[in-house]
């Protein structure tokens, strides 16, 4: 091997590494929803067209609907939905997205809610 190939062998090694490193920084990020459903028909069609969307920014359900227990301070949401993506700009570029965009508006048609989007530890 020579000097040369030796330096290209060390930067490319370099250059894995950084990559794996920041990767690891990277935090997770979720989306939590609290949702009313005004219009279940439509809801329906909603939840039957998300799951494409957030797979394709590599989001995935941690809960969809499950049953809600108030522990404290008497919040008592009649829906929740959390999201979890690799990174928040994955979220907001789901959020964001041209595939996203119209089923938000089917999402308000069909129910009132609040969103946010949050960094994981």
């Amino acid at each position: 091997m020579t000097f040369r190939q030796a330096l290209a062998f060390w930067t490319k090694l370099r250059g894995v590494a950084l990559r794996l490193l920041f990767q690891e920084e990277q935090m997770a990020a979720y989306v939590i929803g609290e949702i009313e459903v005004t219009d279940p028909a439509t809801y329906g069609e909603y939840g039957k067209q998300v799951l494409a969307t957030i797979e394709k920014f590599g989001g995935r359900f941690v809960v969809r609907g499950g049953a809600v227990e108030a522990l404290e301070g008497g919040w008592a949401p009649k829906r929740l939905v959390i999201l979890e993506f690799p990174t928040m700009a994955k979220a907001r570029d789901w959020y964001r997205s041209a595939e996203y965009a119209p089923l938000i508006k089917l999402r308000q048609k069909a129910s009132r809610g609040k969103l946010v989007a949050v960094e994981g530890a």
